[in-house]
């Protein structure tokens, strides 16, 4: 029986780490798991709750509510990845927006809401075989990952590819609110109190910045083989 291992990729946002997450999966049969679209769902669920908003932030109700809320992933053959569904409903395109951006991270620091989906997380890979991304992978979710990387690139970089990506997708949006946000997103990401962004002791720091995905995933496809 071939070995399986486990996956961990930590990084700040638009650092492409979901784009080499599903590469690696498809390329090894894995499971990919993206822990940044759990978080944007509960997001999702909190704006539509009006729990949350630009100027305010009910965190009780929020926690109050989680049991409230379903979170799974299921795989579109279609498009070679699994989509997150909140409460039976697909939320993929919702949860991509600049509206959701804006506010993930203030989410994503309550710790209630950590607890609850770093649970769900380690469910998912108890089997080893995964491909996880996010925030606190090879920190708090996957201490033990034989396989650690952190995605870096300079914010400017950043910026400009999730301005591509939503303006290829027909979203109006201009590239001083996407930068803003970028910043932000690693300020609140880097300083928040619970599993903040940090590099583990045993990462693989990756520096995207000048990298084409070509190579990028080559040089990171020999490290899994080193691995197993």
């Amino acid at each position: 029986m071939t070995k399986k291992i486990t996956i961990a990729i930590d990084g700040f946002s638009s650092t492409g780490k979901s784009t080499i997450a599903k590469q690696l999966a498809k390329q090894l049969g894995y499971i990919y798991v993206d822990t940044g679209a759990m978080y944007r769902a509960v997001t999702l669920y909190a704006m539509q709750h009006d729990y949350i908003n630009e100027v305010s932030f009910n965190k009780e109700s929020l926690i109050n509510d989680l049991n409230n809320i379903s979170l799974s992933f299921k795989f579109n053959s279609d498009l070679g990845f699994a989509e997150m569904f909140l409460n039976n409903i697909n939320v993929e395109k919702e949860i991509r927006t600049i509206e959701v951006s804006k506010l993930v991270s203030q989410v994503s620091t309550v710790s209630e809401v950590r607890k609850k989906l770093v649970s769900e997380q380690q469910e998912m890979g108890k089997n080893k075989g995964i491909v996880m991304d996010g925030r606190d992978i090879g920190t708090v979710v996957f201490p033990d990952a034989e396989l650690k990387l952190f995605m870096t690139a300079s914010a400017d970089k950043r910026a400009k590819r999730r301005y591509k990506e939503l303006i290829d997708r027909g979203d109006k949006v201009n590239y001083e609110e996407i930068l803003h946000n970028v910043q932000e997103r690693d300020r609140i990401d880097s300083t928040r109190k619970d599993s903040p962004l940090i590099v583990a002791n045993d990462a693989v720091e990756f520096d995207n910045s000048d990298m084409g995905l070509k190579e990028q995933f080559e040089r990171i496809l020999s490290l899994v083989d080193d691995k197993l």
